[in-house]
């Protein structure tokens, strides 16, 4: 599976009616969301969207008929093993009808060339992970983690004796990970993984 690594976007124009599909990653529901509301313009005829977050997807028609525009924009994702990405495709009407099958190529058209365009990178599945550590260790285990590919800190709190780091670990790699931090610290950090 990939995701995108930045916002890209397409445009066409379909029997005068313009098009512009834009698409970006997303890290959540929330992420989409927000995209989705960013990117669509009010002045415009149509807004229509899909998105994808792991096993959660969405995806509107925003008034053009049933099945005619969300699903193709949907199925382009599909397509091409995309996921945590959001596409807006939004049309102005330019006065000529498309009739069902051409407001399907059109929406999921605009919004193939948009994902095909788009620089992809590998969507490394990652587990969340809990280490508190004492002061102590913090800077050795800070350094080391920021040497492991994919391990990102999410969230870091400060407590009497020391710190608390909210980590994201690539899947594959989190066990090795927590042992390395057991490691470092002689045992005295605790590593736990979210549910």
């Amino acid at each position: 599976m990939f995701t995108l690594a930045q916002i890209e976007s397409f445009a066409q124009d379909v029997k005068k009616s313009r098009f512009l599909a834009v698409a970006s990653p997303v890290a959540d529901e929330a992420a989409a969301k927000a995209f989705i509301s960013a990117h669509s313009d009010a002045g415009a005829n149509h807004n229509c969207w899909a998105w994808r977050v792991g096993q959660a997807y969405r995806f509107s028609d925003d008034g053009e008929p049933s099945g005619t525009a969300g699903k193709p924009i949907l199925q382009a994702l599909d397509g091409q093993a995309l996921d945590n990405v959001a596409v807006v495709v939004t049309r102005w009407f330019g006065g000529v009808l498309l009739g069902t099958g051409g407001l399907v190529r059109a929406y999921g058209g605009s919004a193939s060339a948009c994902l095909r365009a788009a620089a992809k990178v590998p969507l490394v599945v990652t587990v969340e992970a809990v280490a508190t550590l004492e002061f102590a260790d913090l800077a050795i285990v800070q350094a080391r983690l920021a040497a492991v590919p994919g391990v990102r800190t999410i969230a870091e709190t400060f407590t009497a004796t020391g710190a608390v780091l909210t980590l994201a670990l690539p899947e594959a790699d989190a066990a090795a990970v927590a042992r390395m931090i057991a490691d470092l610290t002689s045992g005295r950090a605790a590593v736990a993984f979210a549910d």
